[in-house]
């Protein structure tokens, strides 16, 4: 029970110490955005990511190809509910 008690202290001295450095980060960030140099460009994370270099957009045949896929899928279900009557 005492080594229990002991983890528990440590491990709350780490979140105190870890709490104490992120609002000094928080602060320090604070002060300076107020420095246009330094302001935040929002990045949305779709036309800007890297990822996305050497992709293309969907094409018209996406729709002919679902239209597809899915007469696939009902003609095995109709062969499987036919086997099975």
């Amino acid at each position: 029970m005492g080594r229990y008690i002991e983890q528990t202290q440590a491990r709350s001295e780490l979140q105190q110490r870890i709490a104490a450095d992120l609002r000094a980060k928080a602060a320090a960030r604070a002060k300076d955005e107020g420095d246009p140099s330094t302001a935040y460009t929002a990045i949305d994370g779709v036309e800007d990511a890297e990822y996305m270099k050497g992709t293309k957009h969907t094409t018209s045949l996406a729709g002919v190809w679902a239209t597809i896929f899915l007469a696939a899928v009902a003609v095995f279900i109709y062969f499987v509910v036919r086997v099975n009557s």
